[in-house]
């Protein structure tokens, strides 16, 4: 796991933009750096201590060593003939497999490291390596023969990759604030990707960044770079999960099917020459993860790092449970308001863009918490929802993949269960969410009352440059759950968790690994047929509960509630109630003008008073004056 950046120029020139790229990715990388210069007329330069050599080309790398702990795994990496420079943040998981595999066709290897097999893959068979990786990674590979740089992102965009023009040529980075060091890279804020933000709490969901000048590479896709006129070409699309009809396997035979990849997929995210240990909520992703770690490696000292709220719903006790049947050694953190407040700018500054709710801040404290106890590799159980229908929001998609198929009694009988599960509130008003005709949208969530241009916006502001005031949600087939879990996993609710997870954790250089998302495992389960996934009786996660039987403690895959590290947003915000007024009445706020200042003012005012429901809408808006204000952002 490390940090990675880079430039091409237009014409060969210093690079000085290095020494700032190297220290502003340390605490992604704090063991080992290195850079690599490269011109079409000399060979290439490397070095650790940055020492102004010019050229064309730059690769900049931090490195947290995870495998192969020796200077043989340094970056850059390059290719014995010189041909291939890769710099590469992120795992294979297989690359033990890989290596044997190129092996037998030739290749000789000088390390045990992961970035060697990946370059010898890139340098056997190209793209096409891609689809045998197992792993996360984000990474650039210079052909010095084809004169060109690529860079890739994995399957889900676990690993985060920007880029930009400038004014010299074009830059990328693991991280945004990195890119806006470079000449000419404006701070003026994206529209639409605002609104998107302000109304709906989305983020990432997309090629754009909140950064109208850097963009980023979406999951699954590489992109080329001509050395030769700097012309980048369109992303392109190397895997996307595929959709079938729903597989012919009874309920069993499918968690017999889900175990067996899930406990393999555990299998391989604990090759490390570090220890792991793993985020435990007491959920029942988390605590499968844990309990599968204790299955694999009986005798692996196994730390856990688990967020407690400091007031309001706690699964401590869930938590505890699953510690105690694992042999854990636990550790918790409580962090409260005032501790929020004392980080926020620190907290924004990491996550580089705005994001959805406090939340945040737990996961944020729980690395800070791992950090401290030591531990260099973190599994968590990021993406787990997505494919496992673990929200409130997929009964409704459930009910209404019921009604579009004409299974009327059974979406009956369905609306009827899911009313006694706590996990799935208000499943009627999001069936109509995805039943309700797109014109027929902004009537519909104006009398349920979540209008899609409130008071608070400005609508002139986002109307004056062509905003659409439009929901995200996209048409569906008949096969609303499974085709709202894909939209999930691609643009409205995995994509900036993975974010958050990436920021949070290399913020305290630690590499945070997600077993749930491998191709495998997900193309599995999302073929799966929608009962199995979401039960007939409002079960949410329903094959997987069957597939982990005898493995995580009964009384955690009974559960019925769904918290994760939910903090108590509400009562944070009601007792920070003067802190939250001094921002709204901020020179900051004055400056923001697709939000209309009087009007957010009355809204908090009315919420504090009981007059209007809470929700992390204050949170946007308190979180956006951060931003603005860490990042100097830029909205006229």
């Amino acid at each position: 796991m490390c940090g990675i950046a880079g430039l091409a120029l237009n014409k060969p020139g210093t690079l000085n933009w290095a020494g700032r790229a190297l220290e502003g990715l340390r605490h992604r990388g704090p063991d080992d750096r290195g850079w690599l210069v490269w011109s079409p007329t000399g060979a290439a330069r490397r070095g650790k201590a940055w020492d102004e050599a010019p050229g064309s080309v730059l690769l900049v790398h931090r490195r947290l060593s995870i495998l192969d702990l020796s200077e043989l795994g340094w970056q850059p990496m390059s290719s014995p003939d010189g041909r291939y420079h890769l710099v590469f943040n992120g795992e294979i998981y297989n690359y033990l497999e890989l290596r044997q595999e190129l092996e037998a066709l030739g290749h000789c290897f000088r390390s045990h490291s992961d970035t060697e097999v990946l370059l010898m893959a890139w340098a056997h068979w190209g793209t096409a390596c891609l689809q045998r990786l197992v792993g996360m990674f984000a990474f650039a590979v210079l052909d010095t023969e084809e004169q060109s740089l690529h860079l890739v992102r994995d399957f889900f965009g676990i690993k985060p990759l920007y880029y930009c023009a400038f004014a010299g040529g074009v830059g990328f980075a693991s991280e945004i604030p990195v890119l806006l060091e470079l000449p000419g890279v404006g701070r003026q804020v994206h529209p639409e990707g605002l609104y998107r933000y302000l109304r709906f709490g989305l983020t990432d969901d997309g090629a754009q960044t909140l950064f109208s000048d850097i963009r980023q590479l979406p999951a699954a896709h590489y992109l080329r770079l001509d050395l030769n006129n700097l012309q980048l070409t369109e992303p392109q699309r190397y895997w996307q999960p595929r959709l079938q009809n729903p597989l012919e396997l009874s309920f069993e035979e499918a968690a017999e099917a889900v175990r067996a990849q899930f406990l393999q997929n555990v299998r391989l995210h604990l090759r490390s020459d570090v220890p792991v240990g793993a985020a435990l909520s007491g959920g029942i992703d988390s605590s499968a993860i844990v309990a599968a770690m204790r299955h694999l490696e009986p005798g692996l000292e196994l730390h856990t790092f688990t967020y407690v709220a400091d007031n309001g719903v706690s699964e401590e006790h869930w938590a505890d449970l699953v510690g105690q049947a694992a042999g854990v050694r636990a550790h918790k953190v409580k962090p409260s308001a005032p501790e929020l407040v004392a980080d926020l700018d620190e907290l924004v500054r990491v996550q580089g863009e705005p994001f959805g709710s406090t939340s945040i801040y737990a996961q944020y404290r729980v690395f800070r918490l791992a950090q401290e106890a030591g531990i260099k590799v973190m599994l968590d159980g990021q993406g787990a929802d997505e494919v496992l229908a673990g929200y409130a929001v997929y009964g409704g998609a459930r009910l209404a993949s019921l009604v579009r198929q004409g299974r009327w009694l059974e979406a009956l009988a369905f609306l009827r269960a899911s009313r006694l599960e706590p996990a799935l509130k208000d499943t009627w008003k999001s069936a109509l969410g995805f039943l309700i005709p797109p014109r027929w949208q902004p009537l519909g969530r104006r009398l349920i009352g979540q209008d899609l241009a409130p008071a608070w916006l400005n609508a002139a502001w986002f109307a004056e440059r062509g905003v659409p005031m439009a929901s995200p949600r996209s048409q569906h087939g008949s096969e609303v759950l499974r085709e709202e879990l894909l939209q999930s996993l691609r643009e409205t609710s995995l994509p900036k968790l993975l974010r958050y997870e990436d920021r949070n954790s290399m913020a305290h250089s630690i590499e945070s690994r997600v077993p749930f998302l491998t191709p495998k495992l997900v193309e599995l389960l999302l073929n799966l047929p929608e009962a199995y996934i979401l039960s007939p009786q409002g079960q949410t996660k329903a094959v997987f509960r069957r597939a982990m039987q005898g493995l995580v403690p009964q009384a955690i895959l009974d559960r019925k509630d769904k918290v994760g590290f939910a903090t108590p947003e509400q009562h944070w915000l009601h007792q920070l109630a003067p802190w939250v007024h001094q921002l709204l009445d901020s020179e900051t706020l004055g400056r923001i003008h697709p939000i209309q200042q009087t009007a957010v003012k009355e809204e908090f005012a009315a919420i504090l008073a009981g007059r209007k429901p809470f929700d992390s809408r204050v949170w946007r808006w308190i979180n956006l004056i951060a931003w603005a204000r860490a990042f100097h952002v830029q909205f006229d």
